[in-house]
């Protein structure tokens, strides 16, 4: 049944968000914004500018990236910047679902209809990877599934609906935690695999596999000192200590390998390239003068970072192209933008900060072992405090900080609501325990109650909360005020500003 709550509210704000991109697009004019735009190297078909109106709100800023690179490949230097796995997917449906409107549609509009598709099935899939998760990791049905559903008004919104990855990212990141909390570490690590060829910081998913399996041996370390004895349990201890040591070994190998091959193809596009740039469209060798992109050329000199001790391509690209380093981006300039992240990061913060406060010692000791005099206290209990959350705020701290510190800090709201559960995890929480509605308590308002549903003569809460609370809004606590609040309206400020060239997060 929560299932079904779930996909249905996705469903809804699918079809919702595609609808309000294309009439705010056709709407609200265009900003002349200085982003990528290449030309377009082939003649539009009948449909294709009926497709543009309809979904050509995806297609702004990185999105413009990906739909290049599906359909002619990597070019220029700062596309190597977009990982491969998002252009492959919405390349193979259009060449193979939506293949039947060719004579309609050119490649770019079967990509941009792919789009809409792929990643709208995508973010259903997610929201199920996640209510799955919430449901394992936290024990609290109630709460898990307000997670998920909030989770289907998510302030990164419009980057999980536009020509990107994220959708993609979340759903293979979220299902690949999901069978690893249950114990499917191979096919884990495949699914976090797949995930880094999606984006970077699937890298940081190691952390999950350094962790977990640890967690696990230590725990079975202690069955079997309980339980055998003499020699049988030095040799269980060392068959333990192997085990998670190939695992973690093997895992990591498994899971970074998607990033060092794509480096490689980098490096020998460039470092060593095949091609000439009589091979190279006009218009697009004329954008890439006019802008200073790099191509490759084999007649050419190779660039400066083909000579560093490990040449990576993405750290120049960032480092170059995108001016991201440490601090970078504390500059009074850039004050808007770290406002604009201000209520992701305060959600970080805030479950840091709580989780801390009510697991101290678990936190002291990492949620590896016991000690004598806290002996039986780690035993898992439902909600956002459960010991199983500490390792996903761990994750969620090391990813607020180096995205205020190390990233263009508006990034940071679609950082997070892509890579962790935990802001969802700990707005949920906040909502269940300061909603008087939601425990049915006494309001200002007595006569403001939610509407039940009845099973078997029983009366039983809302099946979506985040629907019912939604109509008596200014009856809410101010700090569901403040939750909503943001979720809804990054969600809809998204779509107003991003789909028409102007910047957001």
């Amino acid at each position: 049944m929560d299932v079904t709550a779930v996909l249905q509210f996705a469903t809804i704000t699918r079809g919702l968000s595609l609808f309000l991109q294309a009439v705010l697009n056709a709407v609200i004019p265009d900003h002349d914004a200085d982003a990528f735009r290449p030309p377009r190297t082939r003649e539009p078909l009948y449909l294709d500018s009926t497709v543009e109106w309809l979904f050509g709100g995806l297609s702004r800023w990185d999105a413009e990236h990906f739909l290049f690179i599906a359909e002619g490949g990597y070019l220029y230097e700062h596309n190597f910047a977009f990982f491969p796995l998002f252009p492959v997917i919405i390349r193979g449906l259009a060449e193979t679902l939506l293949w039947p409107l060719s004579s309609w549609l050119s490649v770019r509009g079967r990509l941009l209809l792919a789009v809409a598709l792929g990643n709208s099935a995508l973010f259903l899939l997610s929201a199920i990877a996640l209510q799955a998760l919430s449901r394992v990791v936290l024990q609290d049905r109630r709460l898990a599934l307000l997670s998920s559903l909030l989770y289907c008004i998510t302030p990164a919104n419009v980057f999980m609906t536009a020509g990107y990855s994220e959708s993609l990212f979340t759903a293979l990141t979220f299902g690949g935690l999901f069978l690893l909390e249950k114990g499917f570490t191979l096919r884990a690590c495949l699914a976090l695999s797949i995930a880094t060829a999606a984006r970077s910081n699937g890298l940081v998913n190691i952390g999950f596999l350094l962790y977990l399996p640890s967690l696990h041996a230590i725990s079975q370390i202690r069955v079997y000192r309980a339980t055998t004895i003499g020699h049988r349990k030095v040799f269980c201890y060392i068959w333990v200590i192997i085990r998670v040591l190939l695992t973690s070994f093997f895992g990591t190998a498994i899971i970074a390998l998607p990033f060092c091959a794509f480096q490689y193809y980098g490096y020998r596009t460039f470092c060593t390239p095949s091609i000439s740039l009589d091979r190279v469209p006009g218009a697009l060798l004329s954008l890439a003068e006019m802008k200073g992109y790099r191509v490759p050329d084999e007649n050419g000199p190779p660039p400066l970072w083909c000579m560093r001790p490990l040449p990576l391509i993405y750290s120049h690209i960032q480092d170059v192209y995108w001016d991201v380093g440490f601090l970078r981006y504390f500059q009074l300039k850039q004050i808007p933008n770290f406002i604009l992240a201000l209520p992701m990061a305060t959600l970080g913060i805030m479950a840091a900060y709580a989780y801390f406060q009510a697991n101290r010692e678990l936190c002291l000791r990492l949620g590896l072992w016991e000690t004598s005099e806290n002996q039986g206290l780690d035993k898992p209990t439902p909600g956002m405090f459960n010991s199983k959350v500490f390792v996903y705020v761990v994750h969620s701290t090391a990813l607020l900080v180096f995205g205020t510190l190390c990233m263009h800090v508006q990034v940071l709201t679609r950082f997070m609501a892509s890579s962790s559960p935990v802001p969802f995890w700990i707005s949920a929480h906040l909502l269940l325990l300061n909603e008087p509605l939601l425990h049915r308590r006494k309001t200002s308002n007595p006569s403001i109650q939610l509407q039940t549903h009845s099973r078997k003569g029983f009366k039983y809460p809302p099946q979506n909360p985040i629907t019912a609370l939604l109509p008596h809004f200014t009856a809410c606590s101010p700090i569901t005020q403040s939750i909503l609040g943001y979720f809804l309206s990054y969600w809809v400020l998204g779509l107003v500003l991003h789909c028409n060239f102007f910047p957001w997060t």
